[in-house]
């Protein structure tokens, strides 16, 4: 992203051509003490690699490394990235009544064709001097990501905002996610059901019902993310947005045949290779 007083561009036109949204230019990271952003940056790498990883074992792995921190202190941070294990949990909380509970739906289901069912996930991504959130909606069967947003926080309101981007293209038969708050919440579910869409979500504990976002997740930090020591909002979403366009429309993907996500999505030629 170039400042407007060295291009003839105006921030709105730049963001136009990148295909995001203005107001990401305007985001500020979201931030810690300069300790907590180094714990949180290796917390994210170790449970990038290490899923299974709750926040006893996430101390452990820390103290291992070399920081002296007590449980306490990695238990908040991993809930301020919205990490938690894969494994199941025992409830501790319950959801509110005005969010409506979906059944897992993909269970032995055989995915044959784009469209049948996307996903939606969100991602903690660090920053230099700051963090932030991203949220990305996923095509399961042709890997094709239909649409992402970053923001400073985890309210629901980027996370609808990226569907009615993602709707804009097409819809699916199925909608699959989390129970995290943003996806429960009765406007994201109301946005869905207005478009005949099934809603899915997946079972408290178990990232593994979503598997292919998760793999993009991991995908995007170490092909990219942790690659750059990005410093501002504009160049991390810069950044992802090369990205993005290079993991659609260019990278080919071995589960798909080498193909790349486009290419399955788009084409019936792609489809029928697989």
């Amino acid at each position: 992203m170039i400042e407007p007083t060295h291009t003839t561009h105006s921030i709105r036109r730049q963001c136009q051509l990148l295909g995001l949204h203005r107001a990401t230019f305007y985001y500020t990271p979201a931030g810690e003490t300069k300790l907590n952003l180094a714990l949180m940056r290796v917390m994210d790498a170790e449970y990038t690699r290490a899923p299974f990883y709750g926040y006893r074992k996430m101390t452990a792995r820390l103290q291992q490394l070399g920081y002296a921190v007590n449980h306490k202190r990695v238990q908040r941070l991993m809930g301020k990235m919205g990490l938690q294990a894969i494994y199941p949990a025992p409830r501790t909380s319950m959801a509110t009544a005005q969010h409506k509970k979906y059944p897992y739906l993909l269970r032995d289901v055989t995915i044959d064709r784009p469209n049948q069912v996307w996903s939606a996930d969100i991602t903690y991504v660090p920053l230099s001097r700051g963090f932030m959130y991203l949220v990305a909606i996923l095509d399961w069967y042709s890997r094709f990501v239909l649409a992402w947003q970053l923001s400073n926080t985890l309210d629901g309101l980027f996370c609808l905002d990226v569907l009615r981007l993602a709707l804009q293209q097409g819809q699916p038969e199925i909608f699959n996610t989390d129970q995290g708050v943003q996806f429960t919440a009765r406007q994201f579910t109301d946005e869905l059901e207005c478009h005949d869409i099934r809603v899915s979500m997946d079972g408290r504990g178990r990232v593994f019902d979503n598997i292919f976002i998760e793999r993009l997740w991991r995908s995007v930090k170490y092909e990219h993310i942790y690659l750059y020591d990005y410093e501002t909002v504009p160049a991390l979403a810069a950044g992802l947005g090369d990205y993005f366009q290079l993991y659609n429309y260019e990278r080919p993907h071995q589960s798909l045949s080498y193909l790349t996500p486009a290419d399955v999505h788009f084409s019936q030629q792609g489809a029928a290779c697989l």
